[in-house]
């Protein structure tokens, strides 16, 4: 164990010492991020952009009652100031009524912690970057022959180093470093416009990784497919319309997850004290341990604690330990992510789900890495059992409702399955579900070997807002009898 920021942890002490006998609890959290991403389009430089920011932020509980407050100039007058002003928040805060918060009791630790990576990303020389993003967005092109007209290439890697102070007597260092690359072609053809991305979308973070996640993507290997099969599109037969069986790729089985499963689960939500970004939840507490939300072969975890995710960490910042929760155990809900405060109301306690974006946000609860468990199938066994259905990949446009219950996604790509074989190319493939109804017709999950953890770096709730990063596993999945294409 070995602490790298002193000035941090004493001021962290001294804003503590100063709480203590005013307050119920406080905590205090430093933040400094250093990012950069670069990009390219259609044979030139877009952007090369570099940022970096450091902070804290004090969170307070009086009379049953949170305050927060925060600074980016760290110093003691400072740091003490800000922590009269979280107080000052939490007084006014008490005098309005409503659910008082209870903190579920958490065993106060001392650790440091640091992400595995090989190479460090923001070391790599910048000519590097460029001279494989040019060669790979080139290669996007000449796969198109013509008819993309946008191609891109882009790269990201940022590093993250936090400390949580609580008056319970916890103090933690964590340093998460988080890289990743995309492409994407945008083929352009009369009245429409087609897109083909690579690995799951244009996103430039895709784990808790070095420069050798990059290296271990061959963008220069998968560049020309990209580009053929954007402009390929644009002549692919339209998604039909009717009922058929559905496999989802990993990368769409992303967003599946994501908002049928990720969000729903959040307590938060559930509670009503969260309710942006369409907001609350169906899965309310008289369903816990009793509710159908899939078939058998449907098992959900929330999983902070395997490697390499961008929602792996160590401990959440109140200082729970992370956690491995299962949500869903072979179709039957049973629980969903918390915080110390919300877990008090359920009689648990906290499985360590509360992050917040930055130092100038309190932490709400956040996923983490929620996945799919793999089943017993190839997805070749998958696609020799399927009759008559499509295969889908790469989200590319989702809605859904404020209680997560009803949804229509769209995906860049699918194929057609005609007993047993891939058939032809589709275009604007998309689906609609009621999410108990769909997860019950999911009848088979492909197994480990196919099972990839993808991350994302967009998931945006509060207000105001605050943007997460996070990750789902899962492989190709079915589902039986899905509505497709234009409803009549």
């Amino acid at each position: 164990m070995r602490f790298k920021h002193d000035e941090w942890r004493k001021l962290s002490e001294q804003a503590l010492e100063y709480l203590r006998p005013k307050v119920d609890y406080a905590d205090i959290r430093f933040v400094s991020r250093r990012g950069q991403r670069v990009s390219v389009k259609n044979g030139a430089v877009e952007g090369v952009t570099a940022s970096s920011d450091t902070g804290f932020g004090v969170r307070v509980l009086r009379d049953g009652a949170w305050g927060f407050a925060s600074s980016s100039t760290p110093g003691l007058e400072e740091v003490l100031a800000v922590a009269d002003r979280a107080l000052g928040i939490a007084k006014a805060s008490a005098t309005v009524k409503g659910e008082r918060a209870v903190l579920a009791p958490v065993d106060p630790v001392e650790d440091a912690w640091s992400s595995p990576y090989k190479e460090d990303p923001l070391e790599v020389k910048l000519e590097e970057k460029l001279g494989l993003l040019l060669e790979a967005e080139k290669l996007v092109r000449k796969g198109g022959e013509g008819k993309v007209m946008v191609a891109q290439a882009g790269t990201g890697a940022r590093r993250e180093e936090k400390s949580f102070a609580s008056t319970e007597g916890a103090y933690i260092e964590q340093e998460i470093v988080e890289c990743g690359a995309g492409l994407s072609a945008y083929a352009v053809g009369p009245g429409e416009l087609q897109r083909r991305t690579y690995p799951n979308a244009d996103r430039e973070l895709s784990g808790c990784y070095g420069w050798e996640a990059v290296k271990r993507l061959d963008l220069l290997g998968s560049a020309e497919r990209v580009g053929r099969e954007a402009g390929q599109l644009l002549e692919a037969k339209p998604c039909p319309s009717g009922e058929k069986d559905v496999i989802l790729d990993s990368t769409q089985m992303v967003l599946q997850i994501h908002e049928s499963c990720g969000h729903p689960t959040e307590l938060d939500r559930v509670f009503g004290t969260e309710a942006g970004y369409a907001g609350t939840s169906f899965l309310t507490p008289e369903k816990l341990g009793k509710f159908r939300y899939g078939s058998e072969n449907v098992t959900l975890v929330a999983d902070a604690t395997v490697p390499h995710g961008l929602g792996t960490f160590k401990y959440d910042d109140e200082g729970v330990r992370a956690q491995r929760t299962v949500l869903v155990d072979r179709g039957l809900f049973t629980n969903y992510m918390t915080s110390r405060e919300t877990a008090q109301r359920l009689g648990q306690t906290s499985n360590g789900t509360m992050r917040a974006d930055g130092w100038n946000r309190p932490p709400l609860i956040r996923m983490t890495n929620i996945n799919l468990e793999p089943g017993d199938w190839t997805l070749e066994e998958m696609i020799r059992d399927t009759k008559d259905g499509l295969l889908m990949e790469i989200n590319k446009s989702w809605s859904i409702d404020d209680r997560r219950l009803n949804f229509q996604f769209g995906c860049e790509v699918a194929w057609e399955i005609k007993d047993g074989a891939l058939g032809e190319m589709i275009k604007n493939p998309n689906y609609t579900g009621i999410t108990p109804e769909f997860w019950g017709g999911c009848d088979a999950v492909a197994d480990r070997k196919h099972w990839k953890l993808w991350g994302t770096p967009n998931c945006g709730k509060g207000e105001p807002s605050q943007i997460a990063h996070v990750g789902h596993g899962a492989a190709p999945t079915r589902f039986r009898k899905v509505k497709v294409g234009v409803g009549r």
